[in-house]
């Protein structure tokens, strides 16, 4: 086990000032739950489970609670290390504190290449909804717009997420409704059938992880939210309980109206399922929503990648440039322009399917460092039930190895290629 760097002292933590090169802490546990919300329910909502009904077929609502088991797990390991370790960074930086410098390099890699593919299929998801003649355009135009609404500071984006957050609840709201009142619905859709395989279960369940994975977006702002040693811990699963509750309310209606064959050929399920339901009318609103989500996502996801770029170029992982932070806006500025400019080139010449899979792999390689983290605590550290990062650490795992095996091996060859970087510079400083 590598050195330990004391927590950030209460005191500290609890300022809303911010010294040369800290980040300025502005943000609530209101604030910091809608930014975890922001996150998360977004796009993957509206595309994954059209990808998670193909590989599952009727075990679509198990995949589901499979995936919400060990989001809990990863979020519950998350929130008691952030709380005790209040800096930008999330994960690479308790990896790095609990288990050494290269187990935080390898879960700081694992995020940023794996959320950078996320913000890439975000994008390509607002295009695809807003103009799919032009989806690649509009995706490089909104990843432009945003990036710069995250320059102008973590609160004007936490504002703009508010906003987000309330519209696609609304359209969700909707679409629950429109499914369940409009006569079509039939709880015998909702079953077990002989197509349900424990593989297609698990690979379900890591297609539907990357719709939660988004409450990292709160450990990572750490150095940005005040008093994160009770904020974090309650904005965590807050966030995260909202999410469940959507989404099993949302798959629920959809699956009893369209039925998993249906819905695992649809291309754009929400939308297909209030036209099956008789509510036509209600598909542009759909499409709408869809697309604002992907932005909320888009938002909160660039402003993640960017905290964690921060954390690694600090500690010189990554080019020590990127860890400057805007003396007005107190944003790591260099790192959020890097970051922009990389997703604009891949949502330029990516597509949004091979993006999830592989984003997902370098999530789950994430969060099981993080629940491998959390098993070092202490209970005079806040250690949580032995059980919950056993159960994060295998669930990681197996959802991992459950991926398309085209994104398992992409996801593989990147890390290894992480590692391998992180070894030559070890042999280099030597």
């Amino acid at each position: 086990m590598g050195p330990r760097r004391p927590a950030v002292p209460r005191s500290e933590s609890m300022g809303t000032g911010a010294a040369a090169g800290e980040l300025k802490r502005h943000l609530g546990v209101f604030d910091a739950v809608v930014i975890g919300l922001g996150a998360m329910i977004g796009a993957g909502i509206f595309a994954a489970l059209g990808p998670a009904a193909a590989a599952a077929g009727s075990g679509l609502l198990p995949g589901l609670a499979l995936a919400a088991v060990v989001a809990y797990c990863n979020a519950t390991s998350s929130a008691r290390l952030a709380a005790r370790y209040p800096q930008s960074g999330g994960t690479y930086v308790y990896g790095r504190e609990r288990l050494g410098k290269f187990w935080g390099y390898l879960a700081g890699w694992g995020f940023v290449v794996g959320k950078t593919a996320s913000c890439a299929a975000m994008a390509l998801t607002v295009g695809s909804y807003v103009w799919p003649g032009q989806a690649h355009a509009v995706a490089v135009a909104a990843v432009v717009a945003l990036t710069a609404v995250n320059y102008a500071g973590v609160k004007k984006a936490a504002w703009l997420t508010r906003l987000i957050v309330a519209l696609v609840l609304a359209v969700l709201a909707a679409v629950v409704i429109a499914c369940l009142t409009g006569g079509t619905a039939r709880a015998a859709r909702l079953g077990l059938g002989a197509d349900a395989t424990l593989g297609g279960t698990l690979q379900a369940a890591g297609l539907l992880f990357f719709a939660f994975a988004g409450y990292a977006r709160i450990a990572t702002l750490g150095e940005e939210v005040r008093d994160p040693e009770r904020t974090i811990p309650r904005a965590i699963p807050l966030a995260l309980g909202i999410t469940l509750v959507t989404y099993a309310a949302v798959a629920l209606a959809v699956l009893a109206v369209l039925g998993p064959d249906r819905l695992a050929h649809a291309t754009a399920p929400l939308a297909e399922a209030v036209r099956a339901a008789g509510a036509p009318g209600l598909a542009p609103v759909v499409r709408t929503g869809a697309a604002v989500a992907a932005l909320g996502s888009l938002l909160a996801l660039i402003l993640g990648v960017s905290r964690t770029t921060l954390a690694m170029a600090r500690d010189r992982h990554l080019p020590p440039a990127l860890a400057a932070v805007h003396p007005r806006f107190h944003v790591p500025h260099r790192a959020e322009l890097a970051v922009g400019a990389v997703v604009a080139v891949l949502a330029a010449t990516t597509d949004v399917r091979g993006a999830i899979g592989f984003s997902s792999f370098g999530v789950l390689i994430y969060y099981a460092v993080a629940n491998a983290s959390a098993w070092t605590l202490t209970p005079a550290e806040g250690r949580p039930a032995r059980a919950v990062p056993i159960v994060g650490l295998l669930g990681c795992a197996a959802l991992a190895c459950a991926l398309p095996l085209t994104s398992v091996a992409a996801g593989a060859a990147v890390i290894a290629a992480g590692a391998a970087a992180y070894g030559a510079r070890r042999v280099v400083e030597s």
